[in-house]
């Protein structure tokens, strides 16, 4: 009775242990978070410009709240970025000490990767947006209207395309990830291609303006994409299988 009892104590304090140090990470990546929202609210008229120097038109406000907006959406934009490699860094300092030497290498691997394809299916979202659908948007118009752009709705509308690029540019990422666990397979995603191919497409349709060409545009990186990502898959799924072939010639050499 007393064994269990001190069982049960161990592990509540080991409970209490990992959420205390689950909140101190969570701490950690909060500190970092407020601290670039500052640094993106002093710099909030440089990161605008960036954002409207290559506009043939200038945008305008309707409130006299809208330019507090602006720099939330702004600073809230360069902290959210520049906090996620450090969120990706808290979460494997967290799990880590449940991983063995090897995996813990491969998996640090992952958090540079998740950043610089976040940031990569930002720049190609937004020279799509740029060079393809703004230019295309206003070809329809053709003198019929007066056009008044406002900051909202055009950064409302340049979020909407750019970040499901950068969501899907960690298709790779997250298909190595999941070989790696074993819940993914290079197979299941060759059989499933024609499925994800449709879904990729419609998801080009929906992020860009009815243009057939304009949509081909968008759906053909992410099906490059996805093909790299099985090809990666591949490459894991293979030393999953030799790393488990050489544990069971040593375990029925034992």
């Amino acid at each position: 009775m007393a064994e269990e009892k001190q069982y049960i104590n161990e592990k509540e304090m080991n409970l209490v242990g990992h959420l205390s140090e689950l909140r101190n990470r969570l701490i950690v990546t909060a500190i970092v978070f407020i601290a670039l929202f500052v640094v993106g609210f002093v710099y909030v008229e440089d990161i605008f410009n960036f954002f409207t120097k290559d506009l043939d038109f200038t945008l305008s406000i309707t409130g006299l709240t809208d330019t507090v907006s602006v720099y939330i959406t702004m600073a809230g934009l360069v902290a959210v970025i520049g906090t996620l490699p450090v969120l990706c860094l808290q979460v494997w300092l967290f799990i880590r000490p449940g991983l063995t030497k090897g995996e813990q290498r491969a998996t640090l691997l992952y958090i540079p990767a998740i950043f610089i394809l976040f940031i990569g299916g930002l720049v190609f979202g937004y020279m799509i947006f740029i060079q393809l659908i703004i230019p295309f948007l206003l070809s329809l118009n053709d003198g019929m209207f007066n056009e008044i752009f406002t900051y909202d709705r055009y950064f409302k509308f340049l979020f909407s395309v750019i970040i499901p690029f950068a969501i899907f540019f960690e298709i790779p990422v997250i298909a190595m990830f999941l070989t790696s666990l074993g819940i993914l397979t290079p197979d299941f995603m060759r059989k499933t291609r024609k499925y994800a191919y449709l879904i990729l497409v419609i998801v080009g349709a929906v992020i860009t303006p009815p243009d057939f060409i304009l949509q081909i545009a968008v759906a053909v990186p992410l099906i490059v994409l996805y093909e790299i990502s099985i090809y990666l898959s591949v490459i894991i799924y293979r030393k999953r299988l030799k790393k488990h072939q050489e544990f069971m010639e040593s375990d029925g050499g034992i």
